[in-house]
């Protein structure tokens, strides 16, 4: 997948649209854009096996898998809804906004 603008950015609350963790919400911790996908904060947990090292024992620990980006959408927890979002210049800056309501999306995440 090329380089390509996407309109979810970390630290964003998201909510996975499809898929065997369909309705769970999260926040973005990474994004893998050349695989077009995103780690999402305790969605999508595998479990690995950590082989032992002088310092630690071996276990199983759980960590996050990537979701496609197509699976994921913008969470507004204040009304409890998904947002599609668009793009708008406001004062010469570029900014996100909830296509429904035209409201901004400040950097840090949905309102």
């Amino acid at each position: 997948m090329a380089r390509s603008k996407f309109k979810i950015k970390r630290g964003d609350t998201v909510v996975v649209i499809s898929g065997k963790h369909k309705g769970a919400t999260g926040r973005v911790l990474r994004l893998l854009r050349e695989e077009g996908r995103v780690l999402v904060e305790n969605v999508n947990l595998v479990k690995r096996h950590v082989k032992a090292t002088a310092d630690q024992p071996g276990q199983i620990q759980e960590k996050e898998a990537p979701l496609h980006i197509s699976n994921i959408a913008l969470w507004d927890a204040d009304n409890s809804r998904r947002i599609k979002v668009g793009w708008q210049v406001v004062d010469g800056n570029k900014v996100r906004v909830d296509k429904k309501s035209g409201a901004a999306i400040d950097a840090g995440g949905a309102q």
